[in-house]
């Protein structure tokens, strides 16, 4: 009897903790990473006016596991709550509104922790933001006091703190997004199509030699090894073919790309079993979205050619490794290799070192960036797995909010609003919708009331705004839904707005996807959103 010798244990499988388990679906969107961010916050609700929108949003965040918020909010609990707020019930009439919509909301999930303001301790929003661990996010609703959001936005711009604004009425709703400063994104999720990168016009020995060493003999291979030859390599070597016939260049117009295509795929071998080759097959999809000259993306030239604003910017383990980066694309003409392989036809072997070869490469690139990053004042203590991130997504790193203050946010918004309106006077020839940006106006002019005004006000509002627009007949109409809910929140608009805002603060806070720059804006009449950059 042969004795079977095991040479390696095989690895214990270990299974799903508890939590794993809990946050299964949200960790296949944001990874470890993103949940240890969200796990981290602490998120502080400034809610006013009805309070539905806000805690609704605040729902959506407890639920995938914040580490700890705060509702501060001065109301009562009244009979009117009752009806549009599902975290209110009659046991709650008379007590505080924050007590009791964060007594409810805990219940959610025991993993948060929350507080209710004011309270013996803390009485004025002043005190909470001045003795409380600091907020990493602010939301607060409309209407507001202008001494509360000036409070609010000292805070946010001393702290780094990014603020939130949410608006809802009748059957409309806003929300605007203010970040402090130039806010990057590294991990924006693109496309896994969109990251393919093979460097085919401009290959390193290493790739050169395998591709060399697989066709060398390529006529004579059988045809099994014939069609199993990774595409990579296939148009590599074709590729040489037609340098040596076209005096060392590579094609390059549309034309040209074509012919090489033509001459790829009638390369294939079509009498054996199968009647052709699915790698050559392979090899003529790609030369198009392959045969490109690297150039830099528009997001990261914009990175490159940004000017700090803020002293914190310079220092942040961000703009260190973006200067590294744009140390290496100057010295070597492209970007760092992201090392990603896609899906071919192959065998499992030849797959693997082609793999091995293109994460070698891009780990020396990695490394070549660290050695800068060290190297620079304030780079020790940059985490190499930072730099890993960011070599890998360097095409697609995203820069949110990079207005200047030259501009004021009045001067902004006349801006959008003349732009709006010329387009809504094409909207029929161009077949494009109608702006929304008449409610987000009929809607601003009723953020920071204490008694609500008459529609004759409202207007009068809107045309200190923008001049000439309360004669805009879509504005008169979203100012009549205004003024006819005097405030009042509708549950599902508030619900479904709250749900969209708290997607929004999720990217904000695990600094994961692209957050809307800066303005959502719904029509639950029209069942429309619009973004807008105000």
């Amino acid at each position: 009897m042969t004795e079977i010798v095991m040479s390696q244990t095989p690895p214990i499988l270990h299974r799903p903790s508890e939590k794993e388990r809990k946050y299964d679906r949200q960790l296949r969107l944001w990874a470890a990473s993103g949940q240890a961010a969200l796990e981290s916050a602490n998120i502080l609700l400034v809610n006013s006016g009805s309070g539905t929108v806000g805690v609704e949003t605040l729902k959506n965040l407890v639920l995938p596991g914040i580490g700890r918020f705060a509702i501060y909010d001065e109301a009562k609990v009244e009979e009117a709550d009752l009806g549009i707020n599902f975290f209110l019930d009659e046991d709650s009439l008379g007590r505080s509104r924050a007590e009791s919509l964060t007594g409810h909301l805990l219940e959610l999930n025991p993993e948060v922790q929350g507080d209710a303001y004011p309270n013996e301790n803390v009485k004025t929003l002043k005190s909470l933001l001045t003795h409380s661990p600091v907020f990493t996010t602010i939301m607060y609703t409309h209407p507001i006091t202008p001494e509360n959001i000036s409070l609010l936005e000292s805070y946010g711009q001393q702290h780094q703190t990014p603020l939130v604004a949410i608006h809802s009425a009748g059957f409309y709703s806003y929300f605007r997004i203010h970040l402090p400063g130039a806010f990057p994104i590294v991990d924006t999720h693109p496309d896994e199509t969109a990251t393919t990168d093979l460097r085919l016009l401009t290959p390193w020995p290493e790739l050169v030699a395998f591709a060399e060493e697989l066709t060398k003999d390529i006529d004579n291979l059988s045809d099994f090894e014939h069609g199993h030859l990774p595409y990579v390599v296939i148009l590599l070597h074709y590729l040489e073919k037609w340098k040596a016939e076209h005096g060392g260049s590579h094609p390059s117009t549309y034309k040209e790309k074509t012919e090489f295509r033509r001459i790829v795929q009638s390369s294939a071998r079509t009498k054996n079993a199968e009647g052709g080759e699915e790698n050559f097959d392979e090899a003529a999809a790609a030369v198009l979205k392959t045969l490109v000259v690297p150039s830099l993306p528009s997001g990261l030239k914009g990175i490159f050619e940004y000017e700090h604003t803020h002293p914190a910017e310079q220092r942040s383990g961000f703009w260190l490794i973006a200067d590294a980066v744009k140390a290496f694309y100057e010295k070597h003409k492209c970007l760092p290799l992201p090392g990603k392989v896609p899906d071919m036809k192959a065998q499992s072997k030849v797959y693997i070192q082609l793999q091995n070869i293109y994460k070698a490469r891009a780990r020396k690139d990695a490394a070549e960036i660290l050695e800068t990053v060290q190297a620079t004042p304030g780079g020790q203590n940059i985490d190499p797995a930072e730099v890993e991130l960011f070599c890998k997504n360097a095409a697609f790193v995203k820069l949110i909010n990079t207005t200047t203050g030259t501009i004021s946010r009045a001067d902004r918004l006349r801006e959008a609003a003349a732009q709006e309106f010329a387009n809504d006077e094409n909207a029929e020839m161009t077949l494009q919708p109608l702006s929304l940006l008449p409610i987000y106006l009929a809607m601003q002019a009723t953020a920071h009331v204490e008694d609500w005004p008459s529609r004759e006000e409202i207007l009068a509002r809107v045309a200190k705004m923008v001049p000439g627009s309360d004669e805009n007949e879509r504005v008169r109409q979203a100012m009549e839904e205004v003024a006819r809910a005097e405030g009042g929140e509708l549950h599902n608009v508030a619900a479904l707005t709250g749900g969209m805002v708290a997607q929004e603060t999720i990217k904000i806070i695990t600094k994961q996807y692209i957050p809307i720059d800066n303005t959502c804006v719904f029509d639950g009449i029209n069942s429309r959103c619009q973004i807008l950059r105000l």
